[in-house]
């Protein structure tokens, strides 16, 4: 009985682009690949039997999908759907579940802090809502939406009735203007605050460098060898740091940074130099303000709103010397810990870029649109609910 001869492909541009990145892609799943090998070499004019030896799969397979291609195309290389087994659960069941999983347990008057995906398929079986489901399968259906009630963040309110122009100047600063106005070339903007009470740790054992499948050991006692404050001064627009290291924070230790960054160059002679400051005890209010300006007239003193120091990005540099320097604390001594910020800070000026500071003014109306919508459903239900 005579054999079929084998289809002849043929490919766009296009088509050979999307296969080679298919069958050569380190991402790709092994099944697109063998498909996406097996067009490719049939493109290329060599038969099954030879395709089947190069890819290492069945004759039939090779049919299969060079059949498939020819009549087609890409979109053929897809599977199909398949009817599989009937479903358990109907789409009522599966909602009820994931609407528990965004209530509190509190709510319910289950006596847990969150939910987990065994505590949940507990609770779906006690108020039956089906007779019997597993954990998996509710992690499976919150993993659909991205639901994680076991998790938590912590936040806090806005309370400051001047967030959004503290905010706003704050944002316009890091976008080199100011009052409407663009800053000139001897201008600058300094992000500046404290990291308190760096320990000096002495560990009991020595720590153990990381081996072959082996983490970085740090032995868990230690012996206190004091603390210490590390103040710092970073130019946004630069990408310098400038610090030191004081027994404690303070006005005066505050100052004292001041008076190190305002008196070298360019800062020292420079038209303007804005300081971004939280509400610290060191800078806290029009009096700092004003001490500000007496010792150094170019100095303007900006104050972020109240319990919003993630607007100012000193705070991303001393994520950086947490992650980078003090963590894993394993000091002798204050000194050291001096010394190791010391040369971080020299290492992180030679190469350092400024951050993409991506939140403007823009974002800062949606987020605060975002709350009024919040707060004033938050007041509705809870006049829906003494009205009841």
């Amino acid at each position: 009985m005579p054999v079929a001869a084998a289809r002849s492909i043929v490919l766009t541009a296009a088509e050979r682009h999307r296969l080679k990145k298919a069958a050569y892609g380190h991402k790709t799943a092994h099944q697109e690949r063998i498909r996406a090998q097996i067009v490719l070499h049939a493109a290329r004019g060599r038969g099954n039997a030879a395709i089947a030896r190069e890819t290492g799969v069945h004759l039939d397979t090779v049919r299969t999908w060079r059949v498939r291609f020819a009549d087609g195309g890409l979109p053929a290389l897809a599977d199909r759907r398949r009817s599989g087994r009937p479903r358990r659960f109907p789409p009522v069941q599966v909602a009820e579940v994931k609407a528990l999983a965004c209530q509190l347990p509190a709510e319910t008057g289950t006596p847990l802090s969150r939910w987990s995906c065994p505590e949940l398929a507990r609770e779906v079986v006690a108020r039956r809502i089906a007779g019997s489901i597993s954990a998996s399968t509710v992690r499976r259906w919150l993993a659909g939406d991205a639901l994680k009630p076991w998790q938590h963040r912590s936040w806090i309110f806005i309370r400051d009735p001047a967030f959004r122009p503290k905010a706003a100047r704050i944002m316009d600063l890091y976008a080199r203007t100011f009052d409407g106005v663009p800053l000139g070339a001897d201008e600058y903007v300094i992000s500046s605050d404290e990291k308190t009470s760096i320990q000096a740790r002495c560990r009991c054992h020595p720590t153990l460098a990381p081996g072959q499948a082996r983490a970085m050991r740090v032995n868990h006692e230690y012996r206190r060898g004091g603390a210490l404050a590390y103040l710092a001064a970073y130019d946004v627009h630069r990408a310098h740091a400038i610090g030191r290291c004081e027994p404690t924070t303070g006005i005066v230790p505050f100052m004292n940074l001041v008076t190190q960054v305002m008196t070298s160059e360019p800062y020292a002679s420079a038209k303007r130099v804005f300081w971004i400051v939280d509400n610290g005890s060191s800078h806290r209010g029009q009096s700092a303000v004003d001490r500000l300006t007496r010792a150094f007239p170019n100095a303007v003193m900006v104050h972020t709103p109240v319990h919003a120091s993630w607007v100012n990005q000193v705070e991303i540099f001393f994520s950086v010397v947490q992650r980078k320097v003090v963590a894993p604390n394993d000091f002798t001594n204050l000194d050291q810990i001096r010394d190791r910020l010391q040369a971080f800070e020299d290492r992180y000026n030679a190469t350092a870029q400024p951050f993409q500071w991506r939140f403007t003014t823009c974002d800062l109306d949606e987020l605060l649109a975002r709350l009024d919508r919040y707060t004033l459903d938050r007041q509705e239900e809870s006049s829906v609910a003494l009205a009841a």
